[in-house]
C-alpha cells in the first residue's frame, strides 16, 4: 500500500522557498515560481506568514526588505546567535560609513563629489565599499572626461534592513537626534569656596 503524500499548502511552499533563498524574494519572482498561484494569494500568503511569526513571538521573522521579503533572526537574540557562529558582525570604519552616507543621500555621485564632501582621498574607502557589495558603478557622467558615478546596492538596502532608499532618515530626523533631551539637561551647580 502506497502513501499518498498531502499537497503542500501555500504557506508552506513560500515558507520554504524563502528559507533556502539567498536574498529578499520579491512578489514577481514568488509569482513567477508559482505560476499555479495567484498573484493575491501570494501576497495574503506573506502577511500571514508575518503574522504567524510575530503573533507566536518565534525566533525568526518575516521582514520586507530590498523591494522583497526575507526570513531574519530578531535582533535579541544576536548574542544567542554569536555562540553558533564564531565571525564577528560586519563592522564599519567611519570613514566607510560617512562615504556610505554620501553615496546613499547624493547617487549618482562621483568619487570627485564624494571626496569634495569628505575633504579628502576616498579611493581606497570606494574601493572596500565596491568589494563588499555596499556601492557599485552605475555608468558615467556626461561631463569631460566621463567620471564613474556610484549608487548603493541591494545588498546596501539588506544590510541597514531598508525595503528602499526612502527608508533612510531625513534631515530632520538626524537633527533630532543630536538635541539633547531637557531632561538630561543639568544645570551647573555653583562651587562653595571656603576662605
Amino acid at each position: 500500500m502506497e502513501y499518498a503524500m498531502p499537497t503542500p499548502s501555500l504557506n508552506a511552499i513560500v515558507e520554504a522557498m524563502l528559507f533556502v533563498a539567498d536574498g529578499p524574494m520579491t512578489v514577481d519572482r514568488l509569482s513567477e515560481l508559482l505560476p499555479e498561484y495567484d498573484r493575491a494569494a501570494i501576497r495574503i500568503t506573506l502577511q500571514e506568514l508575518r503574522d504567524g511569526y510575530d503573533a507566536r513571538h518565534a525566533g525568526i521573522h518575516l521582514v520586507e526588505v530590498a523591494g522583497g521579503w526575507q526570513l531574519r533572526t530578531g535582533t535579541a537574540l544576536m548574542p544567542y546567535l554569536t555562540r553558533l557562529v564564531k565571525g564577528k558582525p560586519p563592522r564599519f570604519s567611519p570613514s566607510a560609513l560617512e562615504t556610505l552616507a554620501i553615496v546613499a543621500y547624493r547617487q549618482p555621485i562621483t568619487r570627485q563629489e564624494i571626496e569634495y564632501l569628505r575633504g579628502v582621498d576616498s579611493g581606497a574607502v570606494i574601493k572596500s565599499l565596491l568589494e563588499k557589495r555596499l556601492i557599485k558603478i552605475m555608468g558615467k557622467k556626461e561631463i569631460p572626461g566621463r567620471p564613474i558615478i556610484y549608487g548603493t546596492t541591494r545588498e546596501f538596502l539588506e544590510v541597514f534592513s531598508l525595503n528602499d532608499l526612502k527608508g533612510l532618515p531625513t534631515l530632520r530626523e538626524m537633527q533630532s537626534l543630536e538635541e539633547v533631551p531637557p531632561f538630561e539637561v543639568q544645570e551647573e551647580l555653583p562651587l562653595k569656596v571656603e576662605p
